[in-house]
């Protein structure tokens, strides 16, 4: 099972898609903030982007899911910057640092090498971590890597506060979608990711993503996935997530089948740690609340995916991005 990029290379289409992808960019509607800044011209947006992609660190990453980390890694690419301001944020050392981010500033032809080099050294995909604000750039760089050997399968690991726009003309591009539905409502989106609409987009975004993959994930010979849309589900503390109507969501508009990824890796950094306002979110779910939604997956008949380990998950999934070349801990947390 070849990338789906290849057959668009091969029709001569991924070029105009890149097109099209960057054309947005000239009055920025990436996004579902529709910020109208010229981004073309450098302008900034609300998520402090401009042009160029930003790259904070690329690496193997063992701490996936395995049929996504396999045995030498997925080759995950960190863009900086991201559209949505979470207080919890394991990755806000990259994600909220806009006034030093510039200087991971990298041109499209660099970003293709980073996909190559990754690729050389065995990565069983490339996983593009917040990519959002910078999918045309990543459109074109993915374009640039193919015509220089790149077969790698892509995946887009995303927050889901994403453009339907833009995930059509990703459709062919993307191999399997890896979204995060983070909130049932959208006063918890407000409060904890400071975006007053952000369940309205998510769904709409995932109900796209699932338009394009189906239902079923896509294995290969060797166990790795190949496409597919897996739905991440982070449990939180009191139960901000609001996991059960998520997974009710899920069932009953896409369907039992949806693979879901049930994670047990909260742990209270960024604002969550220090500022009071969010003391709901101050301390790791426990093994209650982990189970209580473990249950529902049960209950209501979604067997299809993964869920991490209690014990260990908030243990190790804790990047340090002052090491750019290995933020992570090599950890396989999934069962």
């Amino acid at each position: 099972m070849k990338a789906k990029y290849l057959t668009l290379l091969a029709e001569n289409k991924l070029g105009e898609r890149v097109e099209q992808l960057e054309a947005m960019l000239s009055s920025c509607t990436v996004c579902p903030k529709l910020c109208g800044n010229d981004r073309l011209n450098d302008e900034i947006a609300a998520c402090y982007s401009g042009r160029l992609p930003i790259v904070s660190s690329y690496t193997a990453h063992f701490g996936e899911e395995p049929c996504l980390s396999g045995t030498n890694g997925a080759g995950n690419i960190f863009f900086g910057n991201c559209n949505l301001r979470c207080v919890y944020c394991q990755n806000y050392q990259i994600s909220q640092t806009w006034k030093t981010q510039k200087k991971n500033e990298v041109t499209h032809e660099r970003l293709a090498e980073m996909m190559l080099e990754l690729q050389e050294r065995g990565c069983h995909n490339i996983g593009f971590v917040s990519p959002t604000h910078f999918a045309p750039q990543m459109a074109r760089a993915i374009l640039i890597a193919a015509e220089n050997g790149l077969t790698l399968p892509i995946v887009y690991n995303t927050n889901a506060y994403d453009s339907v726009n833009v995930l059509k003309l990703l459709d062919g591009i993307v191999d399997i979608y890896l979204p995060d539905l983070k909130y049932a409502d959208s006063d918890a989106g407000f409060q904890y990711s400071k975006i007053r609409d952000y369940t309205l987009h998510a769904r709409a975004a995932i109900k796209e993503m699932h338009r394009q993959m189906g239902d079923s994930l896509q294995f290969g010979n060797d166990g790795l996935l190949r496409g597919g849309l897996l739905i991440r589900l982070l449990v939180l503390p009191n139960d901000m997530a609001g996991i059960e109507e998520n997974l009710r969501w899920i069932r009953d508009e896409l369907g039992p089948k949806t693979a879901i990824s049930l994670m047990a890796q909260y742990y209270a950094t960024n604002k969550a740690a220090t500022d009071d306002r969010y003391i709901l979110l101050s301390r790791r779910i426990s093994e209650g609340e982990w189970f209580d939604a473990v249950s529902l997956l049960e209950e209501l008949g979604m067997e299809e995916g993964f869920m991490q380990e209690y014990e260990s998950a908030s243990h190790y999934y804790r990047p340090n991005f002052d090491d750019a070349e290995k933020p992570f801990k090599d950890i396989r947390d999934f069962q």
